[in-house]
């Protein structure tokens, strides 16, 4: 297994990374090798620049800039994120990442004389997950549509393999959480990652 962990938080220490370091801990039980993408302590710029449009389509170009961003996506079977919701979508950061990150030619094909529409490029990633929190409640979430896991649950699973594993958590009304919900949720992660991943037995979960 070799997984590619995209994480998205500005600070260190919240509860975000603490569920970043249970899903590490879990794929280390599972022997997978392991690369983890941290945007903010990288510096990731989210922009798409007017010469990275320009370049967009032209797949001889348009990794210039994102190379080991496009190394990571084709290296990796099992692709992870690990972010806070805000606004019910995806950080601006996370979100310009994959703006600039899943370029044509890589990520997808794009339509041709023989194809109306685009083509998943990422078949080879075959485990997908997401793992979120959201200030709102569930069913307020559910109400707006929850575009941020749409985008990820959805758009990007739509190009990853036919038959790509996917998984899902999120600890909601993260705002007024307690110390027993924070638990809680590190425990379904644990477990969600269990499954996930195909591990017997793991090490206790990481507390908040």
């Amino acid at each position: 297994m070799r997984a590619l962990v995209v994480y998205c938080h500005p600070r260190p220490g919240s509860f975000t990374q603490a569920v970043r370091d249970v899903v590490l801990a879990r794929l280390e039980a599972a022997g997978a090798e392991i690369r983890l993408v941290d945007l903010y302590a990288r510096g990731f710029s989210p922009v798409l620049t007017a010469q990275e449009h320009e370049w967009y389509e032209d797949e001889s170009i348009n990794r210039t800039g994102i190379e080991q961003d496009v190394e990571d996506l084709v290296w990796c079977d099992t692709l992870i994120f690990v972010y806070p919701t805000w606004w019910y979508g995806l950080p601006a950061l996370l979100k310009g990442w994959l703006d600039r990150a899943l370029v044509p030619g890589i990520a997808f094909l794009m339509p041709d004389d023989s194809h109306s529409d685009i083509r998943p490029g990422l078949t080879h990633i075959t485990r997908l997950g997401v793992f979120t929190t959201c200030g709102a409640s569930w069913w307020l979430t559910r109400i707006v549509g929850a575009p941020g896991r749409r985008t990820l649950m959805r758009g990007l699973r739509f190009i990853c393999a036919k038959r790509c594993r996917t998984t899902f958590a999120a600890h909601y009304l993260m705002d007024s959480s307690t110390p027993e919900s924070r638990a809680a949720h590190l425990d379904k992660v644990a477990r969600k990652m269990e499954r996930f991943v195909g591990t017997a037995k793991a090490p206790q979960a990481v507390s908040a």
